[in-house]
């Protein structure tokens, strides 16, 4: 007889994103949101279409609750585990849009570091972007613009909580700042 939590689980096809491809598996587990609170960096992919050519993937599959995880998913989990005790662990989950503002430098010694002001949608994915330049300029771009638009934020990653803005600061640098289709080539 099988376990009785085995009976309430689906199937889940989960991806972890990393722009140019990604790693793809097969995880039983009661809900989406127990996958989420258990891998770090992945998602549940919902479209049929995708979900019906995975099927002939030969994909690896996990059980959430199982004492083995195939490579990737093992790190997914150890990073999830890791993230768990700290402050801010979820705090994000759950909400329909978050506007962040962080600071990204090209390198360590980068003299021109850039605030990104981002919209990112519940998948992780950034809807909307502004650049604020060290001198003073910003842009304004849209997934349009972006040639590769992985997720960038981990709602349950207790780190992101520092970056949250309103939607009302986004909003204002938004309208002020200027497109151009070039700088994204």
């Amino acid at each position: 007889m099988p376990p009785a939590d085995a009976t309430s689980k689906t199937r889940f096809l989960v991806l972890h994103d990393y722009g140019m491809g990604g790693a793809w598996w097969w995880v039983h587990a009661r809900s989406e949101q127990e996958v989420l609170e258990t891998f770090a960096d992945v998602e549940v992919v919902h479209t049929e279409t995708t979900r019906a050519e995975a099927e002939a993937w030969d994909l690896d599959e996990a059980d959430v609750d199982g004492p083995t995880t195939p490579p990737g998913l093992a790190e997914a989990r150890a990073e999830r585990d890791a993230q768990r005790g700290l402050p801010g662990f979820g705090a994000l989950a759950g909400r329909d849009l978050l506007y962040l503002s962080r600071r990204w430098d090209e390198d360590e010694n980068d003299d021109d570091p850039i605030v990104h002001l981002m919209e990112v949608g519940p998948d992780g994915r950034r809807l909307r972007q502004v650049e604020l330049t060290v001198d003073g300029a910003a842009f304004r771009s849209t997934s349009e613009d972006w040639s590769f638009n992985p997720p960038c934020v981990e709602r349950y990653d207790p780190a992101w909580v520092p970056f949250v803005i309103d939607r009302e600061e986004f909003e204002a640098r938004w309208a002020r700042a200027v497109h151009d289709p070039n700088r994204w080539d």
